[in-house]
């Protein structure tokens, strides 16, 4: 299934953290906080302004970005879990 967001919406996959055991202690998946770091899956065309005019994003497909613990609505995907967000949701890009 392709998955197109509108406007100034974004399909992002949160980016899974290397899982560090110390002292044999294992983390349960619930207790764990959920990655802020995610990759840009789709991004839509862009935010309309009140002339009518689209502002193209800031962000493209396949950048790297910060988002918060809690941002966007969570949607599953032929069986991969993916976030939307709007664009303003976005904390930051990441360059590596």
């Amino acid at each position: 299934m392709k998955v197109h967001p509108l406007y100034d919406r974004v399909l992002l996959k949160r980016m899974e953290e290397q899982e560090v055991k110390r002292g044999g202690i294992i983390i349960p998946d619930t207790a764990k906080e959920k990655p802020q770091e995610a990759e840009i899956i789709e991004a839509g065309k862009g935010r309309i302004n009140d002339d009518g005019k689209t502002i193209a994003l800031a962000v493209k497909k396949g950048d790297h970005v910060l988002i918060g613990k809690y941002s966007g609505t969570e949607v599953t995907v032929d069986g991969v879990e993916l976030v939307i967000v709007r664009e303003e949701e976005i904390l930051a890009i990441i360059e590596k």
